[in-house]
């Protein structure tokens, strides 16, 4: 078992390691309910087989123990040298490969539960959020918000609060559902929308804007103009060069592609049922449902609400819109 473990372990290590240097694609959750699986097994065993085996060793060592100052003391012989009790402890202790399989059970059990029912944190990969989130934020998804889904398959089996105009949400990026994307809802089911020569339209009513002092964009290193926008009940901050001229692809090809229609002024489409239209914060520079399409309920992830740490600037935390 101890060589088996220890392959185990290799494998783990190399697939994380062609993970993170871009060798392959992963599934952070599968692999999380894979290992859940697999300390469980060893748990198992552990709890119904090992221990009790061990335990009995333990048990026959003390009688061996016993039996033999019980004879001695017939003999006469009162004082009797040895202490069996650290070949016991011996005997009781789980070797390595339970510690770090079987032992690890309840720790990973309790992530598992706590990523996939109640809060996943993400990392902010580009800049398609600012200037709402910025590269670098960590972030906290709230997983229940848009109804309890299960693990790996993201399957809704409990509904609850639907998307809404304005709302950050984690989705799977429909063209690969192995990667996670983070974006604002801009249309929900029955919604027409318009982006229209720099200017967003929904249900062919222009969302009011008001220019805000100019955002300095680090990665850039110059100043945009930046807008506060309403959407819904929620009012946040984005960045568009009115002056700035967008080229939208029209050959692209997604579900429900007969619904949009593009022209040299942009793009209007129908937001079918059960789907949602996605746009960044940082509209000149996002790629969203203008290019790839409408992101479908199953691919719901989360809502995104708060920034618990950016190792650059700590005046991130908190909540956000």
């Amino acid at each position: 078992m101890s060589a088996l473990t220890g392959l185990l372990y290799g494998l783990l290590a190399f697939y994380l390691g062609g993970w993170y240097l871009g060798k392959w694609s992963g599934n952070f959750s599968l692999l999380l309910f894979t290992l859940t699986c697999a300390t469980f097994a060893y748990w198992l065993v552990e709890r119904f087989v090992f221990a009790p085996k061990r335990a009995a060793a333990a048990l026959a060592l003390e009688q061996q123990d016993t039996a033999r100052r019980t004879q001695l003391s017939k003999q006469g012989i009162t004082k009797v040298d040895g202490d069996v009790s650290q070949a016991r402890e011996a005997l009781l202790a789980q070797p390595w490969w339970l510690d770090w399989t079987a032992g690890l059970f309840p720790v990973i059990l309790v992530v598992f539960l706590l990523r996939s029912f109640l809060f996943e944190p993400f990392k902010i990969p580009s800049g398609s959020m600012i200037p709402t989130l910025l590269v670098g934020d960590l972030i906290l998804v709230n997983k229940f918000h848009y109804g309890v889904r299960l693990p790996v398959i993201n399957k809704k089996i409990i509904a609850n609060n639907d998307p809404k105009p304005g709302d950050v949400m984690v989705f799977r990026y429909p063209k690969d559902t192995s990667v996670d994307y983070i974006k604002r809802v801009v249309g929900v089911p029955g919604d027409e929308i318009s982006w229209r020569n720099q200017k967003l339209y929904v249900n062919g009513v222009l969302v009011p804007t008001q220019a805000q002092a100019e955002f300095y964009e680090e990665g850039s290193l110059r100043y945009e103009p930046q807008f506060s926008e309403k959407l819904g009940t929620v009012e946040h901050r984005i960045l568009v060069n009115p002056a700035r001229q967008q080229f939208l692809p029209q050959n692209e090809v997604f579900p429900f592609r007969e619904n949009c229609i593009y022209s040299a002024e942009g793009v209007t489409c129908k937001v079918p049922a059960g789907n949602y239209f996605m746009m960044g914060d940082n509209r000149d520079n996002s790629q969203d449902s203008r290019y790839w399409g409408f992101v479908p309920d199953q691919n719901i992830v989360g809502r995104a609400f708060f920034v618990w740490m950016n190792f650059g600037n700590l005046k991130r935390i908190g909540p956000f819109q």
